[in-house]
């Protein structure tokens, strides 16, 4: 198969484009923005040999280039600003590139006839729901943070574009994704990073949040048994269905790293959810979804990727 594959330089597009080559022909289109060091970007894709675009998704020219090298049968569309905290400082931004950018991608996808489209939506559109664990039929979805209703959006447009234009769609609601290649801003990598420096980690609120934490392969796994399942739209959870609170995770973080961590105890971030907990039986019944990493082991092998 031909797949355009946007935001592939990341952490969790990288790690994706390996699983998909040599089985399919991908080009990568990814911005390689400063949002942290594109340097890093641009070492996840050397060990690949995907042809890649560089450009803003959100430039008509750009998106003409992408689809035009890749001429695609399907669209994996993982590209967006990520994070809550900078949504809130900047949600016009997020606004544009998550929600414009991904109008502009469905748009090309119709204009050349691309029927399937894979799209990365969030486990934050569900927000600070007292429903446990998180079921794709949630009815009252209440995001609390402006990333959250970005991707919330997406989700629907890719639902108008597969009932008006029959294209066959997929959003997959990522849990917490972390391993080797995770951004360095997120906690795991920051944590690690901070720990073994001997410096303080910030940890918000009592330590009781919890998170649904999701091992990077997993989620690549889910990915790739999406593509293959043919509807015309579905939304599924991709987590490991198991909540981990926080000061849980620092504890593991001290075992497989044989540093005690030094804490900082801050009050809670605005936009930061209480839990997040996913039902994934929906997926396990659509396309085998079966996460097989659990947080130990998980961790295990990211300290091993960062200390190589």
């Amino acid at each position: 198969m031909r797949i355009l594959l946007t935001g592939g330089a990341g952490f969790i597009g990288s790690t994706l484009l390996e699983k998909l080559q040599p089985a399919h022909a991908v080009t990568v289109l990814d911005d390689f923005n400063d949002y942290y060091d594109p340097r890093l970007k641009r070492a996840n894709l050397n060990v690949t040999k995907a042809a890649v675009v560089e450009g803003d998704l959100r430039d008509p020219a750009v998106l003409a280039k992408a689809f035009d090298a890749a001429r695609p049968e399907a669209v994996i569309h993982l590209a967006a600003r990520a994070g809550v905290r900078p949504s809130i400082a900047d949600p016009m931004l997020y606004s544009s590139v998550n929600v414009a950018g991904t109008l502009g991608i469905l748009e090309q996808c119709r204009k050349r006839g691309v029927k399937r489209f894979v799209f990365a939506s969030s486990s934050s559109v569900y927000g600070d729901s007292p429903r446990v664990p998180y079921r794709e039929d949630e009815g009252d979805l209440r995001p609390i943070s402006p990333y959250g209703v970005t991707k919330l959006l997406g989700e629907q447009y890719v639902r108008v574009y597969a009932r008006l234009f029959g294209m066959r769609t997929t959003c997959l609601r990522f849990f917490t994704a972390y391993g080797p290649r995770q951004r360095p801003d997120m906690a795991i990598h920051l944590f690690a990073r901070k720990i073994l420096a001997g410096e303080e980690i910030t940890m918000f609120g009592d330590g009781t949040t919890r998170r649904d934490y999701t091992y990077v392969d997993d989620i690549v796994d889910g990915l790739i048994g999406a593509l293959g399942h043919d509807e015309q739209f579905g939304i599924y959870n991709l987590g490991e269905s198991r909540t981990v609170e926080l000061r849980e995770l620092v504890a593991v973080l001290e075992k497989v790293l044989g540093v005690k961590a030094k804490i900082q105890r801050m009050a809670e971030q605005p936009g930061d959810v209480k839990q997040t907990f996913a039902d994934i039986s929906k997926a396990k019944a659509a396309f085998g979804y079966a996460p097989k990493v659990g947080i130990e082991e998980g961790i295990a092998r990211f300290a091993a990727w960062m200390r190589r």
